[in-house]
């Protein structure tokens, strides 16, 4: 068995800091030093120019850039961005033009079409669970699944259907509304439904041709709008962890198969956490022609407000 003995450092070649290539340096990297009343362009150039601070500035020139080009931006977005109160901040995009699309999943339907209802929204699972309550509030449940079958013989999907329920039944918190919003500015919005995700499925009145009809006319939708995305436009992925990433790519592989040159587009993935799937459906695999594809890592209620601010700010 061979004996080891504690190595000899004293042999070691070293070198000069001053020669090393260095990644941080002071008056290039460095965040400002706070001070009380700075403007909101000064506080955000005060921040770190590294890693998630310059991703965020990186996500921030592709959206005004894009404006600019008249190239669309789409949001992309989970059930968890609306309960965090954000609507407010969402709805400055649309209003101002920089938001040119909103694709969500079920859930964001659900909770915007409450909030427009009753002011709220949000049920304590964990409360009503037990006692086989959770999901079934009747307002909810019937009247979604009734606009939804009315909205068959239209030639709209689910997103604008909903939406312009809204605004016809005159809820009274219908300005809150992000789906009312899209369509007061018709700009496209689509809903994205896997069955049996979402309460509404959970009442007598749900169809699932109709559900499963009214949902693929807005992936079809969607698909038309991801085909222009190449040459500068940007898709948001915020808080979709699985259902919106998978929906993005077969798209994007729907366009390019027909035809489309969907090169060169930016993307970005909003989560508190990093999931594979965005990472890997979102940001990396369709940019890696000449796109780019950013990660911001933290809470909606704070990064959202921030981003938006930023770009409202660039745009003037």
């Amino acid at each position: 068995m061979k004996r080891y003995r504690p190595m000899n450092f004293s042999g070691v070649k070293r070198y000069s800091i001053t020669t090393r290539d260095n990644k941080v340096k002071v008056g290039e990297h460095f965040a400002g030093t706070p001070r009380s009343g700075r403007s909101f362009k000064e506080f955000f150039d005060s921040l770190p120019h590294l890693l998630g601070a310059d991703n965020l500035r990186g996500v921030v020139d592709a959206v005004v850039t894009a404006r600019e080009k008249g190239k669309p931006v789409v949001l992309a977005m989970g059930g968890h961005v609306v309960k965090c109160g954000l609507q407010p901040v969402l709805k400055a995009l649309i209003d101002a033009d920089v938001i040119t699309a909103v694709a969500t999943n079920g859930s964001v339907a659900i909770h915007d079409y409450e909030v427009s209802l009753v002011g709220a929204t949000s049920e304590d699972v964990a409360a009503v669970l037990a006692a086989g309550d959770f999901g079934f509030s009747l307002e909810t449940g019937q009247g979604m699944n009734a606009i939804l079958k009315q909205g068959m013989t239209d030639d709209g999907g689910f997103g604008r259907t909903i939406g312009r329920a809204i605004i016809d039944q005159r809820h009274p918190y219908r300005d809150y509304s992000l789906l009312a919003a899209c369509v007061g500015k018709d700009i496209p919005v689509t809903v994205h439904v896997a069955i049996g995700t979402d309460i509404i499925h959970q009442h007598p009145e749900a169809d699932g041709g109709v559900i499963g009809e009214m949902s693929y006319r807005d992936f079809r939708l969607l698909t038309s709008v991801v085909a222009d995305l190449g040459d500068g436009g940007v898709w948001l992925n915020v808080g979709s962890a699985v259902l919106l990433p998978e929906v993005f790519l077969k798209a994007l592989s729907i366009a390019q198969n027909l035809g489309y040159h969907v090169d060169g587009f930016t993307t970005a993935n909003f989560d508190m956490i990093q999931h594979y799937r965005p990472l890997t459906n979102v940001v990396k695999r369709p940019t890696m022609g000449n796109g780019s594809g950013f990660t911001i890592t933290g809470h909606h209620e704070i990064n959202i407000p921030l981003f938006a601010h930023a770009v409202l700010d660039r745009l003037g």
